[in-house]
C-alpha cells in the first residue's frame, strides 16, 4: 500500500477538493483524508502509479507538490535537517561575505557548489579565505539582523520531537550559526564547521576536517545507530548537491525547494510547501502540529 500526498503553499493555499477526487478516481485511490483544509489531503493506492513523474510535473503547473511513497514506516523517529536554505532563509558565508565586501562573487561559489558544480571542501576553503580579518563580531550581527528561520520550522522540530523523534541540524556552514538555530528551534544537538578566530578576528580558514558530504552520511549513520534505530527510521532534508548522500540514505529524504540538479535525485520532492510539508508526508494532520 502506498500513500498519495497532494500539498500547496501554506501561504496561498488552494488544493482543489475536485483535483483530488480526480486524481484519486485516476489512480483507484481510497477515501481521502483532508490534513488541512484547502493545503494538504492524502488517500491510499494499491501500488506506485506508472505515470507519477509526469502527474508529477502536471501538478508543478499548478503550485502543487506530489509525493507518492510506501505507507508501512512513513512516521520517522529521526529529523536530520540541513541548516543554509533549509532550516533558515539564507546562506550564512554570503551573508558574511557581503559583510566583507565580497558578497556577490562568493555568491556565485555558493550557487555553484550547491548545485554540484564544484568541489564542495574546495569552494567552501576559497570562500572562507576571503573572509580573512573580518571582525568576528560580525557573525553576531549577521545572526541578529540577516538571519530567518525557514517557515515551519519550529512546527517540524517540535512536533517529530513530541511524538519521540530525535533531530539533529548537520550543516556544511558554521557552529557559529548552528548553536543559535539549534537552540531556538529545539535540535537535540547540531554539527558544523568551526571558523577559525584570533585576536578578534577571522583568520580565513575553518578547523579540519571539513564537515562537506560524507560527514552528513556520517552523523546519519552514527545517530542512527546511538539510537538503535535504522536508516529507514530517519527524514532528512536538505536542498544543495553536499545533502544528496543523507538524502539517498534516509528512508525519507526530502529535497526542500532544492536545486534542480538535487532535487531530479529525490523521490520526496517539496517546492511549494515550507517545513511543514514533513510533517504532512509522514501523515501528521494540521491539528496535531505542535509549537
Amino acid at each position: 500500500m502506498h500513500i498519495v500526498t497532494l500539498l500547496t503553499s501554506p501561504e496561498t493555499p488552494a488544493l482543489d477538493p475536485a483535483l483530488v477526487d480526480s486524481l484519486r478516481n485516476a489512480w483507484g485511490g481510497g477515501a481521502a483524508r483532508w490534513l488541512a483544509v484547502d493545503e494538504a489531503a492524502e488517500f491510499a493506492v494499491a501500488e506506485r502509479p506508472g505515470n507519477l513523474w509526469d502527474v508529477w510535473a502536471d501538478l508543478q503547473k499548478m503550485g502543487v507538490d506530489l509525493v507518492v511513497q510506501p505507507q508501512e514506516g512513513r512516521r520517522k523517529r529521526m529529523l536530520l535537517a540541513d541548516m543554509d536554505s533549509t532550516m533558515i532563509r539564507q546562506e550564512c558565508i554570503d551573508e558574511l561575505a557581503d559583510a566583507a565586501g565580497v558578497g556577490d562573487y562568493v555568491k556565485e561559489i555558493t550557487a555553484r557548489a550547491m548545485n554540484g558544480e564544484l568541489d564542495f571542501e574546495g569552494a567552501l576553503t576559497e570562500r572562507v579565505a576571503l573572509l580573512k580579518g573580518l571582525d568576528a563580531g560580525v557573525i553576531g550581527k549577521v545572526l541578529r539582523e540577516r538571519i530567518e528561520l525557514m517557515p515551519g520550522g519550529r512546527e517540524l522540530v517540535t512536533t517529530m520531537r513530541g511524538n519521540g523523534a530525535y533531530a539533529a541540524l548537520v550543516s556544511g556552514g558554521f557552529t557559529a550559526f548552528t548553536a543559535k538555530v539549534a537552540a531556538e528551534l529545539g535540535f537535540d544537538e547540531h554539527r558544523a564547521n568551526t571558523l577559525l578566530i584570533e585576536d578578534g578576528r577571522l583568520t580565513g580558514a575553518v578547523a579540519q576536517p571539513i564537515l562537506g558530504r560524507e560527514a552528513k552520511v556520517r552523523a546519519l549513520e552514527e545517530i542512527s545507530a546511538r539510537l538503535g534505530i535504522s536508516k529507514a527510521d530517519v527524514m532528512a532534508v536538505g536542498d544543495g548537491a553536499n545533502d544528496l548522500g543523507m538524502l539517498g540514505l534516509a528512508g525519507a529524504g526530502v529535497a526542500l525547494h532544492a536545486k534542480p540538479s538535487v532535487a531530479a535525485q529525490c523521490d520526496i520532492r517539496v517546492n511549494f510547501g515550507d517545513l511543514t510539508a514533513l510533517l504532512y508526508v509522514q501523515g501528521y494532520a494540521k491539528a496535531e502540529f505542535l509549537s
